[in-house]
């Protein structure tokens, strides 16, 4: 058996085992060179009591008890009242002085970076504004793969590659997953992950890489890892393809809701003092020569995307953290810099649940390419991705058919063949723009940084690129030190947001929904939601329910309520449909069909919060549309008539008996829909079928189905594959004509050969498809 193994393999278990030391000797220096700089914060808080002075908590109260209703909800300034301070301002539109006006810091950038670092400006006693030209978390912090990891696949490259910046990015990710589940309990959870194994020598590969990963988390570590037999894997995932499963191995890491947290950022750091604007463009930098002579940026031209205004504003310093749209904002300062984002891609989609155990998700180690797919359950639907392909730089990018079609086929190789994952079962597909950078100051600028990026211009503009998630506060905590040191700052306090908790977190328990039950009489789904989604502040959400009657689902499939939209424009600053339906309520990543249905009532709520016009009501629904375009659905929407249609009605897909017609065999749109066959086409299926129903008893026989397809127009003749081998999909024996055969039978196949018509019109979709994909090595493989 031994011989069996190859000299790379053993090569493998040779620096695994190797690394196991030093991972170990690695995290105690970690951990002990942690509690050094404790004990030297401690003497400095001695010498210097004000350094580390403890910050009240605005969103605390004395009388908060976890699981109960706050007796008092702290309520965010007004959105005009964040416009008259950035102005320089009072928030009542009293004038200041030029000194009271100025910022100390300015944040160009909305997004998990940017809102970090106002908060950790904020937290820290300093005057700090955000502006962010579309919406908190419009960019690429609401589509990534919703997990908070050290990432394994970077720890296997340190390991095997003796990387010491990958060991270093690995170990301080996952100290910083500890904190993430720490301050917003409610936003995130542990969530377990397995890898299946389908050769017997990976297991004890894959058991000692889950154990490293582990040990590095050392005190900050969550849910020990865990083998499993073939059974039990089975047991565990009823989905996953049998055919030469050995096991599996079980490791846990975070996961969260995005752009939720990224909102949840956002206000949480106006409650402590921060003026944050979403849809506030930047159009110049403004700059002064300093008392050397020296241009330096002191503040930013700034438009006001609702009104139209422009104004400027003042500030000691500004800080660039705009993801993929660095560059636009490093050349409003030096327009002749050289690029330093390498755009790439990830494409997620997002399945229906029954794809997925509730609470387990997966992972493939070892796609065609070479580089991970995970494969999550989220917010009542699985998560699928991603790729990692070179792309342009632009607000909404769209998914491409190819790279969708790519992550199915990924899918398929691990997933039972009685598993079939159809184009059709796609409810959601996003592409999300990953900022990797180069350092401008570096010998070789075509590498790629590893992790994130601080660049500080000759004019003092601080950039931060680069990072994921899981790193925003740590990102955030560098890059204010660093532009307190530039800008020539001194905060009262030092980094505070370890351990501040977000909005909705005080006074939150995980049984907090059965108060809620109680109290409201909402059903149990919506309280479990609503108590996931927004804490201890789904009382304040259930109270505009109490007061507005706003019990009612928007679609009848998920548990978003109405009263939730009037908390996001009245808590949130949501300003726009898009706003409520992609990030605040998280519909249209979920299910971008039924937030299209969802739209009509959202507009409405929104129409009476915001005292919006018709014409405003109509355009705010055009560009919803236009939104869901880039989330899976195909153009064609945009053709409909722009009525206001409440959902429930016909496009909620109400079969009607009494239709007659023919079915819609080259219909691209089915690809996007849930089912493939619209409700018309169904109430075409049944009426034909009811005509050779002769006993009226649910069946037909077997000579009855060439002239069933002939009266719906289907041409038996020319199927690419023939008739019969469609028949045998469906499990129908030709060999005595009279013999019986089920509706659901000729439903489905009547279901593949329409997804045999679509698949042949698209013939640009291949299941071999090739992307332009970014290099593993230098990338780190999309994750």
């Amino acid at each position: 058996m031994w011989r069996q193994h190859t000299a790379k393999q053993i090569l493998r278990y040779g620096a695994a085992g190797s690394a196991t030391v030093a991972v170990a000797y690695g995290g105690y220096s970690y951990y002990r060179q942690q509690k050094q700089s404790t004990a030297s914060l401690l003497r400095l808080d001695r010498a210097y009591p004000q350094s580390m002075a403890h910050h009240a908590d605005q969103l605390e109260t004395t009388s908060m008890a976890l699981g109960q209703r706050p007796h008092a909800f702290w309520a965010p300034p007004t959105r005009s009242e964040m416009i008259n301070e950035l102005k320089g301002l009072g928030r009542d539109g009293s004038p200041r002085t030029e000194q009271e006006a100025e910022f100390d810091i300015l944040v160009i950038g909305g997004g998990a970076t940017g809102a970090g670092c106002t908060l950790d400006a904020a937290t820290r006693g300093l005057r700090v504004a955000m502006v962010e030209r579309d919406d908190f978390a419009s960019g690429t912090s609401s589509k990534s793969t919703k997990l908070v990891h050290g990432g394994v696949r970077y720890l296997q490259k340190a390991i095997m590659g003796l990387d010491y910046e990958q060991w270093k990015m690995v170990r301080e990710a996952l100290h910083e997953r500890k904190t993430f589940l720490k301050i917003a309990p409610y936003l995130s959870n542990e969530l377990p992950i397995l890898l299946p194994v389908y050769k017997w020598w990976q297991l004890p590969y894959f058991w000692v890489g889950c154990k490293m990963y582990d040990l590095l988390a050392g005190k900050q570590g969550i849910t020990g890892s865990y083998a499993l037999g073939r059974s039990k894997t089975l047991e565990s995932f009823p989905m996953l393809r049998e055919e030469g499963l050995v096991g599996s191995l079980v490791y846990f890491d975070g996961q969260h809701n995005d752009a939720r947290m990224n909102s949840a950022l956002a206000v949480t750091a106006a409650a402590h003092g921060a003026v944050v604007a979403n849809h506030v463009e930047v159009t110049d930098l403004v700059k002064e020569k300093d008392s050397e002579g020296r241009e330096r940026v002191c503040g930013a031209r700034l438009r006001d995307n609702e009104t139209g205004d422009e104004w400027t504003v003042r500030a000691k310093g500004v800080i660039n953290a705009t993801g993929p749209f660095s560059d636009a904002i490093l050349k409003m300062d030096e327009p002749q810099m050289t690029d330093i984002v390498a755009p790439s891609s990830g494409v997620h989609l997002v399945l229906p649940s029954y794809f997925s155990p509730k609470s387990m998700g997966m992972l493939d180690p070892a796609t065609t390419d070479g580089r991970v797919v995970f494969f999550l359950p989220w917010e009542g639907g699985v998560v699928a991705g991603t790729t990692d392909t070179v792309c342009k730089v632009e607000a909404d990018p769209m998914p491409s058919e190819t790279e969708i079609e790519w992550i199915l086929s990924e899918i398929r190789r691990f997933l039972s063949p009685e598993v079939k994952i159809r184009r059709g079962d796609v409810l959601s597909a996003w592409s999300g723009i990953r900022p990797l950078v180069r350092d401008p100051k570096a010998a070789n600028t075509k590498d790629l940084v590893r992790n994130h990026m601080i660049h500080v211009s000759e004019a003092g503009l601080v950039t931060i690129a680069g990072g994921k998630w899981t790193t925003y506060r740590e990102m955030a905590k560098e890059t204010v030190d660093k532009a307190a040191q530039e800008f020539g700052l001194s905060a009262p306090r030092d980094c505070q947001t370890e351990n501040v908790r977000l909005i909705g977190s005080h006074a939150w328990s995980d049984k907090m929904f059965i108060k809620l039950i109680q109290t409201f009489g909402v059903d149990a789904e919506v309280a479990k939601h609503l108590a996931h989604n927004y804490g201890d502040r789904a009382w304040a959400v259930c109270a505009l329910t109490d007061r507005g009657g706003d019990t009612q689902r928007l679609h009848a499939r998920y548990p978003f309520v109405d009263a939730e939209v009037r908390y996001a424009v009245q808590y949130e600053y949501a300003l726009s449909a898009v706003d409520v339906i992609a990030r605040r309520l998280r519909l249209a990543f979920l299910d971008a069909q039924a937030a299209r249905e969802s739209l009509p009532r959202v507009v409405a709520i929104m129409a009476d919060e915001l005292k919006w016009p018709v014409d405003r009501q109509r355009l705010e629904h055009r560009k919803a549309l236009q939104f869901l375009t880039t989330m899976g659905l195909p153009d064609s929407i945009l053709n409909e008539d722009n009525e206001l249609i409440d959902a429930g009605g016909e496009r909620a897909g109400v079969v009607n008996l009494r239709t007659t017609g023919t079915l819609n065999l080259v219909d691209p749109a089915s690809y996007y829909r849930r089912g493939v066959f619209s409700a018309d086409e169904i109430g075409t299926i049944l009426s034909a079928f009811a005509e050779f129903d002769v006993h009226g008893d649910g069946h037909i026989e077997v000579k009855d189905i060439e002239p069933l397809l002939a009266a719906i127009k289907v041409p038996a003749a020319g199927l690419a594959q023939g008739l019969n081998s469609y028949l045998e999909s469906a499990k129908i024996s030709v060999e005595d004509p009279a013999a019986s055969v089920e509706f659901e039978q000729i439903f489905g196949m009547l279901g593949d050969i329409k997804e045999s018509f679509n698949a042949k019109a698209k013939s640009e979709i291949k299941t071999d498809a090739k992307l332009n994909q970014i290099p593993t090595y230098r990338s780190g493989g999309g994750v």
